[in-house]
């Protein structure tokens, strides 16, 4: 029986570029002056709830109004492909696949992702695997008891995670093995910050900050003068402490932690998982990225993770626009040689 892929329904094209038209004119005109002497540039804020964190938005442009303006449509543009690539909307392309073993006819948008994936998992050899989710939730499943698994459920589940076994053309994508499943987790967050960054960029807007839980994109300048100020949040808690501040245009960042999915209290075992062994790395702590893209520092932020910082660190020198600052479970830190310069 041949199965039946339901797919979200797109927004009209037209009717999201009238949406956005009024942004894009008078944030244009404000650009090339047609609105006579410059103005102080306004702010707008705002935050809200989407892909299971929280989407920040920091947006300079001519007035309040149009910036509002500016916010709203983009949302709309990432809340849409959310529903593509989210694993956990029921309907989504994502889930559709996982439940079936298949979809039919895919969008560009999961082939966009699934294509960068692929190129990270051949440049880290095989590090990066989004086909690791059923890893993840085996390893779930057994919180606080992560270091002795059933012997024979880890290996048939272990025996899930390649994605080699995932077959991707334009007309479809299936699975290879079944019970095999995928997590876009560790790369679709930065790929819909990209495309709400391209969305303002194509409309005018170049002075953005755009955050989504901890992945983020700086673009232009935080005013007239002002690279935008970054802190690093540090994988421990220490009074004595003092912050790690990036000054950054035009880049993205992103971190991943031991921290943020602590399966265990000694945050020994958590929501990574190296794909070769099947439990999360032992060395770092926490590991950030400044890339050109959201996708690529989202994604090349769990492959160190993975790694540990040697070979972590050759594969980020061997990416154009790269860079990485880590800090192991003895809270030492090191970077690659450009991070903060």
């Amino acid at each position: 029986m041949k199965q039946e892929t339901r797919k979200p329904a797109f927004l009209n094209r037209r009717r999201f570029l009238q949406i956005i038209a009024v942004a894009g004119a008078g944030a244009g005109c404000w650009k090339l002056g047609l609105f006579g002497a410059p103005k102080p540039l306004q702010v707008a804020r705002r935050s809200q709830p989407i892909m299971g964190t929280v989407l920040n938005f920091t947006i300079y442009g001519p007035d309040r109004d149009t910036c509002e303006e500016a916010i709203s449509n983009t949302i709309v543009k990432m809340e849409l492909l959310e529903s593509y690539l989210s694993r956990h909307m029921q309907n989504s392309e994502l889930a559709t696949l996982n439940r079936a073993g298949r979809i039919d006819n895919p969008s560009e948008h999961i082939l966009n992702v699934l294509s960068m994936a692929g190129d990270i998992y051949n440049k880290s050899s095989g590090a990066f695997d989004v086909t690791m989710l059923p890893l993840l939730k085996m390893h779930e499943s057994i919180r606080g008891k992560n270091d002795h698994p059933d012997p024979k459920y880890f290996a048939v589940t272990k025996n899930l995670v390649n994605f080699d076994q995932l077959h991707i053309t334009k007309k479809k994508i299936h699975f290879k093995q079944e019970g095999m499943a995928v997590s876009l987790d560790g790369i679709a967050k930065g790929y819909i910050v990209d495309q709400g960054i391209a969305t303002l960029k194509d409309h005018g807007f170049n002075n953005v900050y755009l955050e989504v839980g901890g992945d983020l994109m700086v673009s232009g300048q935080k005013d007239a003068s002002s690279p935008w100020r970054i802190g690093l949040r540090p994988p421990r808690t220490r009074k004595s402490q003092k912050p790690v501040i990036l000054e950054l245009s035009n880049k993205a960042v992103a971190t991943s932690g031991d921290y943020m999915q602590a399966f265990t209290e000694d945050m020994r075992h958590h929501h990574i998982i190296h794909p070769k062994s099947g439990f999360s790395p032992l060395e770092l702590a926490s590991c950030t990225i400044t890339a050109p893209n959201v996708a690529l520092a989202d994604s090349l932020s769990t492959t160190v993770m993975v790694l540990g910082k040697d070979d972590g660190f050759d594969l980020i020198e061997s990416i154009s626009g790269c860079e990485a600052y880590v800090v192991d479970k003895k809270l030492n830190h090191a970077s690659t040689t450009g991070f903060f310069t």
